[in-house]
């Protein structure tokens, strides 16, 4: 089957398939990342360091958990030849983590002071098992999108196609909690909105299933040459991958990024209740900002990556956009303005994800130039540990802003000092944007796959026959 710069191989229909799985993702981690912090310090009332502690130990897991879960699904197995590389485990990840979403949500009913410890051991329980089907299922879905699409052009068209479909996800994921969540401290709402999730969410992974779908060209490929190959072992791969320049220097700033958003996402309930004194209905508002933006922007950059066939500089722009726009939403206090700039920062972080899985497959094809083997798990293994390490930075930032500035676990807007409300702001906007700022400095001076450098890399990987 030949390849060209241009060819594609795939109907826009598995693409849109495929792009469910993007659907899913952002569906269930949009909910997790905007509540699970505020979830367990206000709603349940655990101590803000335990809450801190239980999710930095999380963390600690995901460095173990993710590399290791990209190393062991890279290799072949005995369903390999029949199902694919990347399918089966897609699905042996995927149904668990939909309904591990759950546990998190319900930790044992003890009282948060008495039974500190319970729920502090629950919640570190929860989110790691939570995390390791998730796990399986990101890394694979993630690593089949650099095997499955080849030219620039199809990638281009399958991110063009499935950017849209994970924008609703994560409308969807920011929308739907904040509706059945009308009361911030009962936590029996936050079960119910769990369970509502993962009925959709099982529903989104039975439509994405057929977009999953392998070339077994692709797959007998793959048998072929790992078998004339020799095996690196785990260390070895995580060595390799580090000496990647163009894979360090997106990591690095898709840490970052990873920081700026999770932190955004996160802090809106707090923005909500406590800069802004407004209820429930106000966060499904402001989240309808920035997914408007994303919206309306996701197209314009995809046509623009086209047009001048340069993925660095693309998302390079809106890296900058970013940066920009986060900076102001520090002196907003009035919901008018703030979905204003919300839409704004949308539109930039719609660049800049809609340009990540190009972005990430240009340094995949660089790699397989560089070593001479496909290692897709192993590169997207690090991703999901690295964009973990943002939720990481995250909780270290909020932990420490709340505990410096005097915030009190479940009281109210009356019972919060007012520098509980200025840290708000604070891991809200003026660190995101210093965050942010130094990921553009970094991508901008180090990142060498210009547009000809991505154009030799794929012929050459289309000579290794890979």
């Amino acid at each position: 089957m030949e390849k060209t710069e241009d060819s594609i191989q795939h109907s826009k229909l598995n693409m849109a398939s495929y792009g469910f799985g993007k659907f899913l993702n952002e569906f269930i981690e949009m909910a997790f990342t905007s509540f699970y912090f505020f979830f367990y310090e206000r709603a349940v009332g655990l101590n803000t360091v335990l809450v801190g502690v239980a999710f930095t130990i999380y963390a600690i897991w995901n460095a173990v958990n993710d590399p290791i879960v990209g190393y062991f699904t890279n290799r072949p197995y005995k369903f390999t030849k029949k199902w694919g590389r990347r399918k089966p485990w897609i699905l042996i990840g995927g149904i668990p983590w939909v309904l591990s979403f759950i546990l998190i949500f319900t930790p044992p009913q003890v009282d948060p002071i008495g039974g500190q410890w319970i729920i502090f051991f629950w919640a570190i329980f929860a989110t790691c098992l939570y995390d390791f089907f998730g796990s399986i299922f990101f890394v694979n879905f993630a690593s089949l999108f650099p095997d499955k699409f080849r030219s620039l052009k199809e990638r281009r068209l399958a991110t063009g196609i499935q950017t849209p479909i994970g924008i609703f996800g994560v409308a969807l994921g920011a929308l739907l909690p904040a509706i059945i969540v009308t009361d911030y401290s009962i936590a029996s709402l936050y079960v119910l909105m769990a369970g509502v999730m993962i009925i959709i969410g099982l529903i989104v992974l039975g439509i994405s299933i057929p977009g999953y779908r392998e070339d077994q060209e692709f797959i007998d490929r793959f048998l072929e040459k790992h078998e004339k190959k020799d095996r690196w072992s785990f260390f070895e791969s995580l060595k390799n991958s580090l000496k990647l320049k163009s894979f360090v220097v997106f990591i690095i700033t898709y840490t970052l990024y990873r920081c700026l958003v999770i932190s955004i996402q996160a802090s809106v309930p707090y923005v909500v209740e406590y800069v802004l004194a407004e209820g429930t209905i106000i966060q499904t508002i402001l989240s309808a900002g920035f997914l408007i933006g994303a919206l309306i922007s996701s197209p314009i950059w995809i046509i623009l990556a086209q047009k001048t066939n340069n993925n660095k500089r693309i998302i390079l722009i809106n890296s900058i956009l970013l940066t920009l726009f986060t900076i102001p939403l520090f002196f907003m206090n009035s919901v008018v303005i703030m979905f204003i700039g919300l839409i704004l920062w949308g539109a930039g972080l719609g660049g800049f994800w809609t340009m990540l899985s190009p972005v990430l497959a240009d340094v995949i094809d660089d790699s397989v130039v560089k070593f001479g083997k496909r290692d897709e798990g192993i590169y997207n293994g690090f991703q999901q540990f690295f964009g973990r390490m943002g939720l990481f930075f995250q909780v270290l930032i909020f932990t420490t802003v709340h505990v410096l500035t005097g915030f009190k676990e479940r009281a109210p807007l009356i019972d919060q000092p007012a520098s509980a409300i200025l840290g708000i702001q604070i891991h809200f906007a003026l660190i995101p944007a210093i965050v942010m700022l130094i990921g553009t400095i970094i991508f901008w001076k180090y990142y060498k796959l210009t547009p000809d450098v991505v154009t030799k890399n794929q012929l050459k990987v289309e000579e290794l026959g890979l």
